[in-house]
């Protein structure tokens, strides 16, 4: 049976008119105002910090929250001021306090694993003698190293939290303008990169605390009421609109579909399997009309660190995680990008959650360093699910984040750490091919090769598009990176990733991807195959590692896929003449040199009416399914139907 994890903190509104009254000019303004500070807070922990991963790689955000922990700018997912406000009340609270904490189970589920920091200021306004919490200001990203058991904080084959590095609840690290000294150093002392570390977390202080200047500064201008009640309106716009333009695609019923991550780390390669029953209600329905999530059926906690801590506070990180993949179903792609997701989103999503002891519900201390396994899978699940309901109008599934690096000691001796974050390619659509190489971060990127280049001991080879590795569609999919890295020093490789074995899944007719693949010494005497999931895996001076990251699953039947866009694929190199004929049907002439390719149109047509009907699943997971499902081709779930037409309750 489900449960409903419990929250203090619910959902509610500063004004009696939840913004009703408020004047619609101003609340651009303010929610323009709430954008700027935003950006203005990114940008300095971007031109301010030291480490790779923040600086370069821009694996962090920044996100404002009002006195309610609602979150108010939508540009990005952000952490939760939740486990602050429970350990600190706000009436407790000083201008100049910086709260921190990394504690995955402190959380409230807003912190995934260890290497995410956290950093929360208070934001005050109002008269002197009177002046009040109004809101705060945060930022939180991924760190090159906070301790445990390898380099890099991330040890695949953890078998508990405290391998993975220093936990630390939430804690006052600035005390009104004073920095805890005594807590920097424990931190600091624990990382294997401290200089690093130090300069991160004074750039993301510093920048936070800015950041509360300029949004104390707004209050003075309007006034908190008058501020407040633009909150309330922003928010409830959003509510609004997403009932209005997105809910009412979906049919009322209910859908069931799972995927499945297939590795923890510890355990041979299987099923990990996530599964989301969708329920849509009518307007009528006593709890009103939203979206019921319901994740029973997911797999038990793994032994390995791919657990994700999903059930705190009533599973408010993970809905507004979510909600983003629901911003498909708008009218049109440039309609899309215009839907903000912030604290709106919450009153229409429900979720319940299996009991504890589940990938989502992990028991304290199971490991969570590798928890992109679950949480990734989730948006696809929900993507996936959904796409039953309206007939396939979502996007296949992609694959955007991993982690890949290489430690060691350079030519002077000293220890150095390069971790990278590659994206893939993005899942075909009902109108448009995948992108490729996208990164699920906004605005996060490979590191330059002119950087890494200078600073480690390697050097980049080649970086490129990962011909063929786009699943083949109507629509195709986008293509992931091939990136070729030469080592000039002995070193040790590290990847924690997946999508190795299962690759992303095509719709309605669509191809699956191609999967991760990590080699070293391709073509070479040492030539070997690397797992996803990889510690320290020796890599020898001038030995090559190939890394060749996921591919997007294709949307819609590859036959139907116009030639001439096959013959373009192929000039382009992004799909090969052998995939053209194999997965496409299109019977090329001419040649890629002199610009004379082309295709034969009657041997195109009579190739591709020779063709077998398609398999009835509405899904292609790739040949990796089969190898881990006892040779099945796929799973029940993958045929179309509702689950009242399964004969199961609705």
């Amino acid at each position: 049976m489900s449960r409903r994890a419990p929250t203090q903190f619910p959902f509610g509104h500063l004004t009696a008119d939840a913004g009703a009254s408020a004047d619609p000019v101003l609340v651009e303004i303010v929610q323009g105002s709430l954008a700027s500070v935003e950006m203005e807070v990114e940008t300095a922990i971007g031109r301010t910090s030291r480490s790779p991963m923040i600086r370069d790689a821009h694996d962090f955000r920044a996100g404002i929250h009002d006195r309610l922990l609602r979150k108010l700018t939508g540009r990005s997912y952000s952490a939760l001021v939740h486990p602050v406000a429970r350990d600190f009340p706000i009436e407790e609270m000083r201008e100049g306090d910086v709260f921190f904490h990394n504690d995955v189970y402190r959380s409230e589920g807003g912190i995934g694993h260890l290497p995410d920091l956290c950093v929360t200021v208070p934001v005050f306004a109002g008269p002197d003698g009177a002046r009040r919490v109004v809101a705060f200001v945060q930022a939180f990203g991924h760190h090159d190293d906070i301790g445990g058991a390898v380099p890099g904080s991330m040890p695949s084959h953890a078998t508990s939290v405290f391998e993975e590095g220093l936990m630390v609840p939430p804690i006052r690290l600035w005390d009104a303008g004073v920095p805890n000294r005594a807590a920097l150093a424990i931190m600091t002392r624990n990382s294997r990169m401290p200089d690093s570390l130090a300069a991160d977390l004074d750039a993301e202080c510093s920048a936070c605390l800015m950041g509360a200047r300029r949004l104390g500064e707004l209050f003075d201008r309007y006034g908190v009421a008058t501020v407040e009640s633009c909150f309330d309106a922003i928010i409830t716009r959003t509510t609004e609109t997403y009932r209005r333009e997105i809910l009412a695609k979906i049919p009322v019923g209910t859908w069931v579909w799972e995927d499945y991550a297939e590795h923890d780390g510890v355990d041979d390669p299987r099923l990990h399997a996530q599964r989301i029953t969708l329920t849509r209600t009518a307007a009528d329905d006593p709890g009103g009309e939203r979206l019921v999530l319901d994740f029973d059926g997911t797999s038990p906690q793994a032994k390995g660190p791919i657990n994700h801590c999903g059930d705190y506070s009533d599973g408010v990180f993970l809905k507004k995680w979510l909600a983003p993949i629901l911003r498909n179903l708008a009218d049109t792609p440039e309609r899309m990008a215009e839907l903000d997701v912030n604290e709106g989103v919450v009153p229409l999503i429900e979720m319940r959650f299996p009991e504890p002891g589940t990938l989502l519900t992990p028991v304290f201390p199971a490991p969570t360093n590798a928890r992109t396994f679950v949480i990734l899978r989730l948006l696809g699940v929900l993507a996936g699910v959904v796409a039953k309901a309206v007939d396939g109008r979502m996007p296949a599934d992609q694959e955007t984040i991993r982690y890949t690096g290489v430690y060691g000691e350079d030519r002077d001796g000293r220890p150095y750490l390069m971790r990278e974050v590659l994206g893939g390619g993005s899942g075909g659509r009902y109108y448009a091919d995948g992108e490729d190489t996208i990164h699920v971060v906004p605005d996060s990127r490979n590191l330059p090769t002119e950087f890494t280049e200078a600073r480690f001991p390697f050097r980049v080879e080649s970086l490129s598009l990962a011909v063929d590795s786009g699943g083949a569609g109507q629509f195709r999919g986008g293509l992931g990176y091939e990136k070729h890295v030469r080592m000039l020093e002995d070193a040790h490789f590290m990847s924690i990733a997946d999508r190795s074995i299962l690759a992303c899944w095509g719709v309605r007719g669509g191809r699956a991807g191609k999967p991760f693949q990590v080699t070293i010494d391709p073509g070479g005497p040492a030539e070997r195959e690397i797992d996803a999931l990889a510690d320290a895996e020796p890599v020898k001076a001038g030995e090559v590692i190939r890394i060749r990251t996921t591919g997007g699953g294709g949307w819609g039947d590859p036959l139907e896929r116009s030639p001439e866009l096959v013959v373009r694929d192929v000039r382009w190199h992004k799909v090969s003449p052998e995939a053209a004929l194999a997965d496409y049907g299109v019977v090329l002439t001419g040649a890629l040199e002199g610009d004379s390719l082309s295709y034969d149109e009657a041997a195109t047509r009579a190739e591709r009416d020779s063709r077998p009907a398609p398999d009835e699943a509405f899904f292609d997971r790739g040949p990796g399914y089969a190898r881990l499902a006892d040779g099945a081709p796929h799973a029940e779930v993958d045929l179309l139907r509702r689950v009242r037409d399964e004969g199961l309750s609705s």
